[in-house]
């Protein structure tokens, strides 16, 4: 029973039993959101990892005929100059023939310029098959040989012979001057 009484059409004032109520719930509030916290907080990812979500590749640096390999997340990125010998063996490829079947073109972002240059060819290095690490320049089509398995892949990275499903992956990236590139 109340301590209070009410007559008819009389409203009660917020007692202190109401007080005692809503402070309870407010502070069972505040307790649950600073357990949760921790919780959620910890699930994201690491600093050392946020930072490593993107990297800046100058490309000035690589010759024609040479590949820059760089670590981006944990992966090796393979950054390559193809020679014009290079390009023209990814262009004379007949897609229909192809595992994974995707232009040599479509390979490649817009540079700074707005234009395609296919003598920059950016991807992950890690073989689609189990994960290893392909040999650059080495395999039956001049592109990366994967010796875990024997995945053959051409000087586009696309998987031609062997037991890897895809392609290689292309990673996002974005020009950001006329030598640097952005992976991330």
């Amino acid at each position: 029973m109340s301590d209070t009484h009410i007559s008819d059409g009389e409203h009660e004032d917020p007692s202190r039993r109401d007080f005692i109520y809503i402070s309870t719930a407010a502070a069972a509030a505040v307790g649950a959101g600073s357990l949760a916290w921790p919780l959620v907080s910890q699930m994201s990812a690491a600093s050392d990892t946020r930072a490593a979500g993107s990297i800046e590749i100058d490309v000035s640096k690589i010759e024609e005929g040479q590949q820059l390999k760089v670590l981006w997340r944990g992966k090796p990125v393979f950054v390559r100059y193809r020679t014009q010998k290079e390009i023209d063996a990814a262009d004379a490829v007949e897609i229909d023939g192809l595992r994974d079947p995707e232009t040599d073109e479509a390979r490649f972002r817009p540079a700074f310029d707005g234009k395609i240059h296919k003598n920059i060819l950016v991807m992950v290095g890690v073989c689609t098959h189990f994960g290893c690490i392909p040999v650059g320049e080495a395999g039956d089509f001049d592109g990366w040989y994967c010796p875990c398995h024997g995945s053959h892949y051409d000087t586009s990275g696309r998987i031609r012979k062997g037991p890897a499903p895809k392609n290689m992956v292309i990673p996002e990236y974005t020009y950001i001057s006329d030598t640097v590139i952005k992976v991330g």
